[in-house]
């Protein structure tokens, strides 16, 4: 049985500059990591069924908001999560609130959560042991300071996730 059902979409925020500090420990500790889910923040997951995706309509939405920096200078956890904290995180959430303003079907995390909170997934581990050494190591490695310049529409064709589209975010003023 598949993670995910192929056809199943996602909007993220791609950070190749943390790859270097978080990589091995998210290939050991994070699931989605074999299925191609690089490191990322996440903007909407899930999306929309690729099929009905607007692709148009997501041009628009994201060429309303300007590129940004975010620096990753503090690991943080949840119960059995450690993640990477995004400062500033408010354009984030402002990405994903503007999503659901225009689709709101799509809810984050399927509506699991109350609020959204922007975070880079390390990995899960139920007893802890295994993030407290990762947290220790990926520390030494921070800060990692990043440009938002786009959203990725990624989706699961049946095997791996894809990159279907990227959506830059080219408010006026900001450089295309």
């Amino acid at each position: 049985m598949d993670r995910y059902p192929a056809g199943l979409t996602a909007l993220v925020v791609p950070v190749p500059e943390t790859e270097p500090v978080v990589g091995r420990w998210r290939a050991a500790l994070d699931p989605s990591a074999a299925y191609g889910v690089p490191a990322h923040v996440t903007v909407m997951y899930p999306f929309l069924p690729l099929d009905t995706v607007d692709r148009e309509a997501l041009a628009e939405l994201f060429s309303g908001y300007a590129a940004f920096d975010v620096v990753f200078a503090r690991c943080a956890r949840l119960p059995e999560l450690l993640y990477l904290e995004p400062a500033p995180g408010e354009p984030f959430v402002r990405l994903t609130h503007a999503v659901t303003g225009r689709w709101p079907e799509a809810r984050p995390y399927g509506g699991k959560y109350g609020a959204v909170l922007p975070h880079l997934s390390v990995g899960y581990e139920s007893d802890g042991a295994a993030l407290d050494e990762a947290e220790t190591a990926i520390e030494r490695g921070l800060p990692v300071r990043a440009r938002v310049a786009a959203v990725q529409l990624v989706a699961y064709d049946g095997t791996v996730w894809q990159v279907v589209e990227d959506f830059p975010l080219t408010a006026a003023g900001s450089p295309p």
